[in-house]
């Protein structure tokens, strides 16, 4: 039998493909054939790859560009990848096992159209603005202005390769910046393929690198860099604490999108058809692998095991199974290291008391023989002390939690060291809505999930992480503040420096 040829990715730094003698097998979760090879960097190419950024950042190849001119290009970096769209999910399928459905609508859809928006607002941004005039101790203006950092470095996570990549690479280019991506090792062939595109359609080499690697070599290398002025990381929060750590060596600007631990809120006047659906939607989309999934449902006691009943009823309906299978609802899990801390998990949650209303186990049988796969999984008279509660598991595991009044349902949803995202489901909007104000939580929907929009902020309370990114916020974070002060008093006499100095030398 012929083996199958496998496509090597070398890195991407300075315009130029750089190879290495180290690289890594890129493995499908779904059958975990190898689907591609990719070279590693090292610390040694992070810093060739912030010299080439450094280098296009001071020669104002892109930081010197007009934001208009700026947003034409990223438009037709965008409308480029947009035709390469069918490439680009099947490099995410590939490399982190995502449904057709998901990858297309998620994982690259809403990655280019937020990359879109980013585009659009390099041109409505307020770049500069004038404060006011101050006549004491002398007339002058103020005018306040927004710059580029300089060179940024991107620390990507595998569940959305491309999304959360251009969640950071999108609003660092609007902004004028160079950028140093070091994707998840598991997945970095869509923003390689991304980076390829956007120097085709005229984004100048070196503006944008690439430079996969292991996070405790290349990672670590990005952070500390004295010449990177910002990280921006998604991922978990044991490794954010490290990235905070290491940049402050040089006071780097930081934002951290971390972990979550979120509550999905049912009162007890919710619509249970939707509420149902809705924390099924906001647990399992992804088989569980997203920082924001609603894992704690937080149900009162009243209804909870009519609720529990209809949501184990439905959960049924889940289709798991080939990823490029249009019907399948939900695909495996990122490898058997994930796979097997999830069932860990559930079996620490039984230890401790509670009790598995359904799945609880690896998936098998016929045409699961290779792969990753974890069913999907509920859990009940799970207490919020629990560890299964408290940590987060990424992974299709849902725990259902009791409570007595609003009071102590908003008390349960606070009781955790994140604060990233939650729900509430009710029928009553105003009811709805204190609940909201009262959750410590970056994001909250009411009667929805997962409702993340390019033109608002994300981010997370607590130990959820650092900054925002999306909106305007998130240009905010890749640009400096600069205040001019501009002289309009007309002469010296009408300074104040004989706070200082006498005319007695005049």
């Amino acid at each position: 039998m012929t083996a199958v040829e496998v496509t090597h990715y070398p890195m991407r730094i300075g315009g130029q493909d750089v190879d290495t003698t180290m690289w890594r097998e890129i493995i499908d979760p779904a059958d975990e054939s190898v689907v591609a090879t990719v070279a590693m960097g090292t610390a040694a190419h992070i810093d060739e790859a912030v010299a080439a950024a450094k280098a296009t950042f001071d020669a104002g190849v892109w930081s010197g560009k007009p934001p208009a001119e700026r947003a034409a290009i990223m438009h037709r970096i965008a409308a480029a990848a947009n035709d390469a769209i069918e490439s680009l999910v099947e490099l995410e399928m590939e490399a982190n096992g995502a449904t057709v459905r998901q990858a297309t609508g998620f994982h690259v859809g809403y990655a280019l159209s937020h990359f879109t928006y980013f585009a659009d607002l390099a041109e409505s941004y307020a770049w500069q603005r004038p404060a006011a005039r101050t006549t004491f101790p002398a007339l002058a203006q103020f005018t306040i202005q927004r710059e580029p950092i300089g060179v940024v470095g991107a620390i990507a996570p595998w569940n959305f390769p491309l999304l959360l990549t251009l969640w950071k690479v999108g609003p660092a280019l609007a902004a004028g910046n160079s950028v140093v991506v070091k994707p998840d090792e598991h997945t970095p062939l869509s923003i390689l393929a991304f980076a390829r595109i956007a120097e085709e359609n005229g984004l100048p080499p070196g503006v944008l690198n690439i430079v996969p690697g292991e996070g405790r070599d290349a990672g670590a290398r990005l952070a500390s860099h004295p010449d990177v002025g910002k990280i921006a990381f998604t991922g978990s929060t044991e490794v954010g604490r490290e990235i905070m750590r290491l940049a402050s060596g040089s006071v780097k600007k930081i934002t951290l999108e971390l972990g979550g631990k979120g509550p999905s809120v049912v009162l007890d006047d919710a619509d249970l058809d939707m509420a149902v659906d809705g924390v099924l939607y906001g647990c399992f989309v992804y088989s569980g692998q997203v920082c924001e999934s609603g894992t704690r449902a937080i149900v009162p006691r009243s209804l909870y095991d009519e609720f529990v009943e209809r949501l184990v009823e439905r959960a049924k309906t889940i289709v798991v199974g080939p990823t490029r299978d249009w019907d399948t609802d939900m695909g495996p899990v990122i490898d058997a290291e994930q796979r097997d801390r999830i069932l860990e998990y559930v079996a620490g949650a039984e230890a401790e008391g509670a009790t598995i209303a359904l799945g609880g186990k690896a998936v098998t049988g016929a045409g699961f023989e290779k792969g990753f796969w974890v069913e999907p999984t509920i859990l009940t008279g799970v207490r919020n002390d629990m560890r299964i509660a408290q940590e987060e598991v990424f992974g299709p595991v849902l725990s259902i939690v009791a409570y007595d009044g609003d009071d102590e349902a908003v008390a349960i949803a606070n009781d955790s060291p994140y604060g990233l995202a939650a729900s509430v489901w009710s029928t009553d909007n105003e009811r709805a809505l204190a609940i909201a104000d009262r959750i410590r939580a970056g994001s909250v929907w009411i009667n929805d999930a997962h409702q993340i929009n390019c033109q608002v902020p994300f981010g997370g309370y607590k130990q959820s992480g650092l900054g925002r990114e999306l909106g305007p916020d998130a240009l905010d974070e890749y640009t400096e503040t600069k205040t001019v002060h501009l002289d309009l008093s007309g002469g010296r006499e009408r300074k104040p420096y004989d706070i200082l100095l006498s005319h007695a030398g005049d």
